[in-house]
């Protein structure tokens, strides 16, 4: 399902234990780490998209999580141009998401990357609130920082300040691939952006 504008509809998803830190995973066979995330299908709800996505990517059901807060409306992001694929009868330019946070209230043994035939993530660890701001694909750095902000308070209410600091973020800097700015120079073709994350 892709809309006019060439935007996939997706739901994106922060998990996060008490203590603050939040679930962060490696794609399989790929060396970029993200959340959790995937496609809306036409017949769903943001609210039911997340929890499919939830227990296909990481096995978990509704009783393993609390929704504690979402994003208003949607947040975008655009493609790489080398990621776009032009020859689609609908060509799709990037994802508009809504984000969720919710408290994990289950025990590791509960997360499993088998409930489907092609699994998304291999490897998981738990990291702090803003980490992903710094190692996630460059490409989806600004809708990180919006969506980590937006979620900030939310997080902050139930692992306290100290586990989800204030920052004073430029969401500015995290528009779009910084490599393009430094590599400008660059004609040896070295550098640019890593692989999707």
């Amino acid at each position: 399902m892709i809309d006019p504008d060439g935007y996939r509809p997706n739901v994106a998803i922060v998990l996060m234990r008490p203590d603050g830190r939040v679930f962060w995973a490696r794609r399989v066979r790929r060396d970029g780490w993200q959340f959790p995330q995937g496609g809306m299908n036409s017949d769903e709800t943001p609210l039911e998209a997340m929890y499919r996505e939830l227990r296909e990517e990481t096995g978990l059901l509704p009783e393993h999580v609390e929704l504690l807060g979402v994003t208003p409306g949607w947040l975008r992001y655009r493609l790489p141009p080398r990621a776009v694929r032009r020859n689609d009868r609908m060509v799709c330019i990037g994802q508009k998401q809504v984000w969720f946070l919710l408290r994990f209230t289950g025990e590791d043994s509960d997360l499993r990357f088998d409930c489907t035939d092609k699994p998304e993530f291999d490897l998981f660890r738990w990291v702090d609130f803003w980490y992903p701001l710094e190692h996630v694909v460059n490409f989806k750095r600004g809708v990180y920082a919006n969506a980590l902000q937006h979620l900030a308070p939310y997080a902050r209410e139930l692992a306290g300040v100290q586990a989800v600091p204030h920052q004073t973020l430029d969401t500015r800097r995290w528009r779009g691939p910084r490599s393009r700015r430094r590599n400008a120079g660059n004609r040896s073709g070295q550098g640019g952006e890593p692989g999707q994350g």
